[in-house]
């Protein structure tokens, strides 16, 4: 399935493709620690070399994150981080930013905003696509064509317990790229990577061309340069939302963000 028009994360893998490079994919959740420094986060992460920026919605039972990133929900919640609060922070990013973003969020929030209206609200933001963490794919054509009459990219994930009849349907649904989750279990930070991010590489190109990009546990130079041979990016969440927090109260903590993601970006051999 195609969306109705190339948006900014469509663009980017064209643009990666032809440079023969890979792109570097930073999660962060929106709010923590305030709605209104994330904006100053975001263009760190960017300085560094991010080249895609996921919008975590803090959520009060976030099923598929580890302790890092639930705690940073919490934060950004006590902080009054909303759904709505953080499209307001995606319009600011989007003022000085072309950087494609793409809200990262639990079905719970959208369907209390409202499945529609959210759609029309993240397109008017500069949101280019969504990724519903937990959202059935096999439930998903309502969502899909919400977001879709907007010009928006629907991103799912693949896991390597996904059967091939999810495979597919992943493959369906799917615009702008797939989400590898590269082992069982929620997020957080790794020493080493899963052994099923090969099959389910292999798996998963055998039923789609888009671009493709590992997450979960990746959280080191070492990892981006592995994966970076298999696929088109990989997400950094884990490492980035535990540097925030360790250095919240920090002047200098942008551009420790700046370095951090500098650093990682050098596993692609590529000085950003």
């Amino acid at each position: 399935m195609t969306g109705t028009k190339i948006t900014r994360i469509g663009r980017l893998f064209e643009d990666l493709k032809k440079a023969n490079r890979k792109g570097l994919i930073a999660y962060l959740t929106v709010g923590d620690p305030s709605p209104e420094r994330t904006p100053a986060l975001v263009e760190a992460l960017v300085r560094g070399g991010a080249d895609l920026i996921e919008l975590g919605v803090p959520f009060s039972d976030p099923i598929a994150d580890g302790p890092v990133i639930q705690a940073a929900g919490e934060r950004a919640l006590k902080a009054g981080t909303t759904l709505a609060r953080v499209l307001e922070v995606a319009a600011e990013i989007r003022r000085t930013s072309e950087v494609p973003l793409l809200l990262f969020t639990y079905l719970n929030p959208v369907v209390r905003y409202g499945l529609e209206r959210l759609a029309k609200d993240a397109a008017v933001a500069g949101i280019d696509g969504c990724l519903l963490t937990d959202a059935s794919v096999e439930e998903a054509g309502e969502y899909v064509g919400a977001m879709h009459r907007q010009g928006l990219d629907t991103v799912f994930l693949a896991a390597p317990t996904s059967t091939e009849r999810r495979l597919k349907l992943i493959a369906q649904y799917s615009t702008g790229f797939i989400y590898l989750v590269s082992r069982t279990g929620v997020t957080g930070e790794r020493e080493s990577l899963s052994n099923a991010v090969a099959p389910l590489v292999a798996a998963v190109r055998a039923v789609s061309d888009l671009p493709l990009a590992v997450g979960f546990g990746i959280s080191k130079p070492e990892h981006v340069a592995q994966l970076g041979e298999q696929v088109e990016a990989v997400v950094v969440g884990s490492a980035i939302v535990r540097l925030i927090e360790r250095n919240a109260a920090n002047a200098s903590l942008e551009i420790q963000l700046e370095s951090f993601v500098r650093e990682l970006k050098h596993g692609f051999g590529v000085r950003a």
